[in-house]
């Protein structure tokens, strides 16, 4: 028979051992990733907003990011292959991002309105409030908020314990406790002038500021 010290001991060998923080940060990846699976598959599925046979314009990049880039609407090449950030947009913020030195693997990018309908108001508001879900899957250190209406729709998702955010590009403002913002015009109406390219990298180049000055760990 085993002594009660043994058995102490026996069962403490046999306890699991505690996750190392890398084991810890995969296990939050993967619910990240069933999470936005899980929306996309709701988006795809949700018939509220009338978008005939096209298909929704899901949001793109890692679900864990850093950074949570938003538009209010998508183009039509970001309609024809059904991501956020296809085409001249997502040519512009790679650049962008690689003159700021910042890894495009921390970004995420998505939209206010998925559904490529011809009118922006017919987008039903419960598909808009679809970004709150988003945001709290991602969890993001810093939401980038291009154009006017994209700020109204951001105010107007409510988020918990989250500030008024107001049209200032290129300053960043803090969101939650969590969470900063930085304004900026809208990329897609950026890209056919040269004043209003100057306008948004005004504005955008904030978020290596904001990058750089991140703690290494």
């Amino acid at each position: 028979m085993q002594s009660k010290g043994e058995a102490e001991q026996s069962s403490k060998l046999n306890e699991p051992m505690p996750a190392t923080e890398d084991e810890i940060r995969e296990k939050y990846l993967e619910r990240a990733i069933r999470e936005i699976n899980s929306l996309s598959r709701d988006v795809q599925s949700c018939s509220h907003c009338p978008r005939g046979n096209l298909m929704p314009v899901l949001g793109s990049g890692h679900p864990q990011a850093d950074i949570m880039l938003i538009k209010y609407t998508p183009t039509v090449s970001e309609i024809e292959e059904g991501v956020a950030f296809y085409g001249r947009s997502g040519n512009a913020m790679r650049k962008s991002l690689s003159r700021l030195n910042i890894d495009p693997l921390a970004v995420y990018g998505t939209l206010f309105i998925k559904c490529p309908v011809g009118d922006p108001a017919l987008a039903d508001p419960a598909c808009i409030a679809r970004v709150a879900e988003e945001f709290a899957i991602v969890q993001p250190r810093i939401v980038v908020v291009m154009g006017e209406q994209s700020v109204t729709a951001l105010n107007e998702l409510e988020l918990p314990l989250a500030k008024e955010i107001g049209w200032t590009p290129g300053v960043v403002q803090p969101l939650t406790d969590a969470c900063d913002v930085l304004v900026t015009p809208n990329i897609d109406d950026s890209l056919d002038s040269e004043e209003a390219k100057r306008d948004f990298w005004g504005a955008f180049r904030s978020l290596g500021d904001w990058w750089g000055e991140l703690p290494p760990y």
